[in-house]
């Protein structure tokens, strides 16, 4: 198994930038339809209620695809997210740049799918991925530092008991159910093949997203190179695509913006 892993695992596959691309275009795809698409379908006083009325059940099954091609993006973020914890050379860099983004991103997300300013009860993906950085970091660290291996193993658990508490707590996109399937890919990273399986199984049933299955196959013929250089706009891409979404919604009468 793995020497067929390390022939589909060669430079033909994708690389990380590669798989990225993948991950902002299908959110894209599903946030628009979250974001734009649902309001049309629920919103009875906008400039396109009558265009909605009269092909309903056409907008209504685009609303449904369009979130269920959304449903690839996060397995993808999720296993960059372990690759990123593996190979960077600061992980305290990597947790600050996470949190920053969390912060910028907490306003544009709460307009984009609650049309309000603050949302206290639903918190954007960046600080899901910042609570799972945080758990392999503590799980690192127990596995280094706890010179017996059971010991280490068995006291990693309650680290990733905090973190996937934490974000059910804060009432994070993904939540708990998130962190833990990061937390999956993470422990099993070290055999590609056992990473996918039980990376794919995670999804189907703790997340029950059976759509997100295919993901799993880019994550599976990822070439291990980083590809084109583009971070920060990966992470600008969240917060403005957000606010772009909401600006279209104000200009189609669809929504206004709230405080609380």
């Amino acid at each position: 198994m793995e020497a067929v892993s390390s022939v589909i695992q060669g430079k033909r596959g994708p690389a990380g930038s590669t798989l990225k691309i993948a991950a902002v275009v299908t959110m894209l795809i599903d946030h628009i339809g979250a974001a734009v698409v649902l309001r049309m379908l629920t919103g009875a006083d906008s400039m396109t209620s009558s265009i909605v009325r009269d092909n309903f059940e056409t907008w209504q099954t685009a609303y449904v695809v369009m979130r269920q091609i959304g449903r690839l993006a996060f397995p993808i973020y999720c296993f960059l997210l372990v690759e990123g914890f593996q190979k960077t050379r600061d992980v305290k860099k990597y947790a600050l740049r996470l949190g920053v983004f969390a912060l910028v991103s907490e306003i544009p997300f709460n307009l984009a799918f609650r049309g309000k300013v603050f949302s206290p009860d639903y918190q954007n993906v960046f600080l899901t991925l910042l609570l799972a950085l945080l758990a392999m970091w503590g799980m690192r660290l127990v596995e280094t530092h706890v010179g017996i291996k059971w010991l280490g193993l068995l006291l990693q658990i309650p680290v990733a008991a905090l973190g996937m508490t934490a974000a059910q707590l804060l009432h994070t996109d993904y939540a708990a159910r998130g962190v833990f399937c990061i937390l999956v890919m993470y422990i099993l990273r070290r055999r590609r093949w056992q990473q996918v399986l039980a990376g794919g199984l995670s999804f189907y049933y703790v997340l029950y997203e059976p759509t997100a299955l295919p993901a799993f196959l880019l994550i599976w013929l990822y070439n291990g190179e980083r590809g084109i250089r583009m971070k920060y706009f990966f992470y600008w891409f969240y917060p403005v695509h957000l606010l772009v979404l909401f600006g279209v919604c104000m200009l189609m009468g669809l929504a206004e913006p709230v405080l609380f």
